[in-house]
């Protein structure tokens, strides 16, 4: 992870440290609460028109933003329990998905690419 997200992951382990909380801290329990969360998320911008959900007002960007600060720090949490580092992750995912969709060819589409093949 970078140091910001190591420091934040850092961060999160004293503060379920100090609450005794590390016992709920499983994978299982972490990938839940993240699911919940993520919900709530999409719970703010559900019945938006596209165009709405690319506008959002004070209040409403107060809201999901801290939606999002909910799911980062779920992540985050839970990419650490698991020694994931998440940058390498993303960065590898992202490099997959290059590969799987070539800008040439799915330029302007949203049709699903077919497995890579080694």
């Amino acid at each position: 992870m970078t140091t910001d997200l190591n420091q934040l992951a850092s961060r999160l382990q004293d503060f379920a440290r100090a609450r005794d909380w590390e016992q709920f801290h499983t994978p299982k329990n972490l990938a839940m609460a993240l699911a919940g969360e993520v919900g709530e998320l999409v719970a703010e911008l559900q019945w938006l028109t596209p165009d709405e959900s690319r506008r959002l007002d004070g209040e409403a960007l107060g809201r999901v933003r801290s939606e999002l600060a909910d799911v980062t720090l779920y992540l985050v949490r839970l990419a650490d329990l698991l020694g994931v580092e998440l940058i390498e992750a993303a960065n590898a995912k992202l490099n997959e998905s290059e590969r799987r969709y070539d800008a040439d060819l799915f330029r302007g589409s949203a049709r699903k690419a077919p497995p890579l093949t080694s």
